[in-house]
């Protein structure tokens, strides 16, 4: 795996535009894995593994967990490299929000009664449910349509 250096400021000059702030998914871009700071690996293995269900994949990095769903080397990973004993972020600049997509009503309802089982504010619209993890990031969670 690399570890690129990205120049956010540059970044955002050449990607913030009106047309991509009006409009955030063009050409139908869609990130394929997040990273996420945490405050603590274990607090976030049992967040993410055993209430939301995901697989670990990868636990032998020091500081660092990487979760899948079927079969896939990642779809997320959580570290402390930069965040050990953080509590919930505050509102400012960064990822807040995540969107996970489930292939079904059946999956959708289980993550929902199992978060709901382990005490967590939960918020079902009907289509998508929406809960903070320990570090209140936002998850977003609905089915796929295709």
């Amino acid at each position: 795996m690399d570890s690129l250096f990205l120049d956010p400021n540059n970044y955002l000059r050449e990607h913030l535009t009106e047309e991509a702030v009006a409009n955030p998914v063009i050409g139908g871009a869609e990130v394929g894995h997040v990273h996420l700071q945490v405050g603590d690996v274990a607090a976030a293995q049992k967040f993410y593994v055993d209430w939301l269900g995901f697989d670990a994949t990868h636990a032998n990095t020091p500081g660092a967990l990487f979760v899948s769903a079927g079969g896939y080397h990642h779809h997320m990973a959580m570290n402390v490299w930069n965040s050990c004993g953080a509590g919930p972020r505050d509102n400012s600049l960064g990822l807040g929000q995540v969107d996970i997509l489930l292939p079904s009503e059946d999956d959708l309802g289980g993550v929902t009664e199992r978060v709901r089982h382990f005490g967590v504010p939960v918020a079902d619209d009907g289509q998508t449910v929406r809960f903070q993890d320990p570090w209140a990031n936002e998850l977003r969670i609905k089915v796929a349509r295709n």
